[in-house]
């Protein structure tokens, strides 16, 4: 569980700086595609899917 914690974060960190430099590249593209599959695995995922669905239900309400 530490390992797999720590190359979550890992993956944070590299995520948030590819992003913030506006390099988003194939690779920097994979290292995002790997964040997603270990915070799947994490117990974090049904959290982050009810938050994003409640963020869609959400906007999916308003009307212009």
């Amino acid at each position: 569980m530490a390992v797999s914690i720590s190359v979550v974060l890992l993956l944070v960190v590299l995520a948030v700086i590819f992003m913030r430099t506006g390099a988003l590249k194939i690779p920097h593209a994979l290292v995002c595609i790997l964040l997603g599959f270990y915070l799947a695995s994490t117990s974090m995922a049904p959290t982050i899917h009810e938050g994003i669905s409640a963020t869609a239900d959400i906007v999916g309400s308003l009307r212009p």
